[in-house]
């Protein structure tokens, strides 16, 4: 298991730690101002803290590791609002283009990085931890660890949850790091779960904002898809994810569409029956989809075929 600090924004913090506590917000964004580059350190269900600047230099909450995404500013906002450490758009803003070689113009929206998490929680005042040991007060961005090479650093990280027990909120399974036990040595969840939120980053980004059927790129008509449906039994997973225009994932979701083991495109002999104009979707039927680059994040055979078993029409 690995774990990050990363040093906040103090109104970032300032503004999250009243809303989480008082509102329960549930999903946050802890960005960078450039879309330079990628977070690579965390998987999900890791943990991620959040440590002030010199010379306050205190560890003042954490939260679940959900995901990365670059979004357009626009974007972040219409997913997690609040979510993003400041009242409104405008603020939000002014803020990334204070951190920015070059200032954000008028009538720009650039990509930032979005770094996702879920249960965020604030410590109070007084239970603010220390940094980690070595951890340089000059660092700009942070420091990430992997708690199984160096057990002082998994004993630190232990204290910081055992701290943080009760902050999170009870509701769902809202803290799988919360095990019995010490971090270190601990088990990482089998199947990861991410914020709703994070969900429709995350597959906007494995995807590389392109439907996996049409390659279309226009991503105000591009959605989030799951496989097997929450109410289903499904989860937020990126393997449990396709990225579609609107209306193909309205026809994905009442079986008019599937994908075979080898991720090709199955149509049902009902679209034709139903509607007319569906020859666009017959030409492409046998064709394998557009699949993200991580073998890992391409749709689990379990879900295609959970999908093909109960909801792609047959008959």
């Amino acid at each position: 298991m690995k774990a990050y600090v990363g040093v906040t924004d103090g109104k970032w913090y300032d503004f999250l730690a009243e809303r989480v506590t008082r509102f329960g917000i549930r999903e946050i964004n802890f960005w960078r101002p450039s879309g330079k580059g990628a977070f690579r350190v965390l998987s999900p269900g890791d943990l991620f803290f959040f440590k002030t600047h010199f010379p306050h230099n205190k560890v003042v909450g954490g939260g679940v590791y959900s995901g990365f995404a670059r979004l357009r500013v626009s974007e972040a906002w219409n997913l997690l609002g609040e979510g993003n450490g400041a009242p409104s758009i405008d603020l939000m803003r002014e803020r990334i283009s204070s951190y920015r070689k070059e200032p954000i113009g008028d009538g720009e929206d650039p990509v930032i990085g979005c770094i996702l998490l879920r249960d965020p929680f604030f410590f109070p005042a007084g239970l603010a931890a220390d940094p980690p040991p070595g951890f340089a007060p000059n660092l700009v961005q942070g420091k990430g660890y992997d708690l199984s090479l160096n057990p002082g650093h998994a004993d630190y990280f232990d204290r910081l949850c055992k701290e943080a027990e009760g902050l999170v909120p009870k509701d769902g399974d809202s803290a799988p790091w919360k095990r019995p036990g010490p971090v270190y040595g601990a088990p990482r969840p089998v199947t990861p779960r991410l914020g709703q939120q994070a969900f429709k980053a995350v597959i906007l980004n494995t995807y590389d904002g392109r439907c996996a059927v049409s390659g279309s790129r226009i991503r105000p008509t591009l959605q989030a898809a799951h496989i097997r449906p929450l109410p289903a039994g499904g989860e937020h997973r990126a393997d449990n994810g396709i990225l579609l225009r609107s209306d193909i994932h309205t026809l994905f979701d009442r079986g008019y569409l599937g994908l075979d083991e080898e991720h090709r495109l199955l149509v049902s002999h009902r679209l034709r029956k139903d509607f007319d104009g569906t020859a666009c979707f017959y030409e492409k039927a046998g064709q394998q989809v557009l699949l993200p680059e991580r073998r890992s994040d391409h749709p689990n055979r379990e879900f295609t075929s959970w999908h093909r078993r109960n909801v792609f029409l047959t008959s």
